[in-house]
């Protein structure tokens, strides 16, 4: 991952936190700071598929966030002093998660959309969308996955022996 030329060339990254069965990206994180690249962290909203790209200031930062319900750290709700990336300069890459990749680019997700939404979203930005990478194990990759209409595919996946 660190080495892909299109987070060597990228200045501001969103990537997740990432869950035990998902891809750890502490490493990520870390490498993020170390290359002086701005860092920037889902914040879901429960009951929507609503999500913002929040800041981190350190990989020492998310010692400090919250424990959502679905086991998830990130700010809390009445965090309002991070810079939400789409109100700044925008993202130029976002590493994303999901259950499941099809070699054509599309995700399954967790089903809430969050973050379809949230790349709509990043459209209207005048930056425009960022480069979208999905990071993934190599059983994870199917033949096809399901998609509905608002479904945003990824511009490449990224998983073990691609």
């Amino acid at each position: 991952v660190i080495g892909h030329p299109k987070y060597q060339e990228s200045k501001r990254i969103a990537i997740f936190l990432s869950m035990p069965d998902e891809i750890q990206t502490e490493e990520i994180i870390k490498d993020i700071f170390k290359q002086g690249k701005e860092c920037f962290i889902p914040r879901y909203k429960p009951h929507s598929n609503h999500m913002d790209m929040l800041k981190l200031s350190s990989a020492e930062d998310i010692s400090s966030l919250t424990l959502t319900s679905w086991n998830i750290l990130q700010p809390s709700d009445d965090d309002n002093a991070r810079e939400e990336a789409l109100a700044g300069g925008g993202l130029d890459l976002i590493f994303m998660p999901g259950l499941g990749f099809d070699k054509k680019g599309n995700r399954l997700g967790r089903g809430k959309g969050y973050y379809d939404t949230y790349l709509e979203r990043c459209m209207k930005h005048p930056n425009g969308k960022p480069y979208t990478i999905a990071l993934a194990f190599r059983e994870q990759i199917c033949e096809s996955v399901p998609v509905a209409e608002n479904d945003v595919q990824v511009d490449e996946i990224l998983y073990e022996h691609c």
